[in-house]
């Protein structure tokens, strides 16, 4: 696939997910990292998310799993819901916006699945629009965002949801709603009066 060679070589793609268009870049990769940041306008202290195609991903993200997410996981993924976890030290403050923590998820989408399992390894999500506007639900979305800054976009029709993912995080050992999204999460605490993202 040549998103996959793309993202290889250091490139943006922008991918549909059940939620919305997102932009892609190699997890690892920290001038593609520096690069979506600037064509995005986003602010340096605002962390972009994950998505893996595979939960075994995970371990070599996160420090810890936290047990309260596992029946979250058991029964949302792969779908609409962002988890925030404790980051491993050494991912890029681009990924955690200096909190150490991450936000990941696996996407249902079938063309972020393939993506995912192509490059085998974790990309960026970040919705597809420029820090503060809403987010793309179409390529026409995205080439009107970006034009020629990005890399290539995968077509994938209209996203269906037009939200972006829901964010759940745990505070002082409580299940908290960072964001609210595509999806409804019973016995949620309030939402936190700061989410950076």
């Amino acid at each position: 696939m040549l998103a996959a060679r793309i993202l290889s070589q250091g490139g943006i793609v922008a991918l549909p997910t059940e939620t919305c268009y997102g932009l892609a870049v190699d997890a690892d990769n920290e001038k593609a990292l520096a690069r979506l940041f600037q064509i995005k306008k986003r602010p340096s202290h605002k962390p972009v998310l994950l998505l893996i195609h595979d939960i075994s991903l995970l371990k070599s993200l996160v420090s810890t799993i936290p047990e309260s997410y596992t029946s979250l996981i058991e029964k949302y993924w792969p779908g609409p819901l962002t988890l925030i976890f404790p980051a491993r030290p050494e991912l890029s403050v681009y990924l955690t916006g200096g909190t150490r923590t991450v936000g990941i998820r696996i996407s249902s989408h079938p063309q972020a699945m393939a993506l995912g399992r192509l490059i085998g390894k974790a990309i960026t999500a970040t919705s597809a629009n420029l820090s503060g506007q809403t987010p793309g639900q179409c390529p026409s979305d995205v080439e009107d965002s970006f034009g020629e800054n990005i890399d290539y976009v995968i077509d994938g029709g209209r996203t269906p949801a037009g939200l972006c993912s829901t964010i759940i995080s745990l505070h002082n050992d409580e299940l908290c709603l960072l964001r609210s999204g595509a999806i409804e999460v019973a016995g949620v605490k309030t939402k936190l009066a700061f989410s950076p993202f």
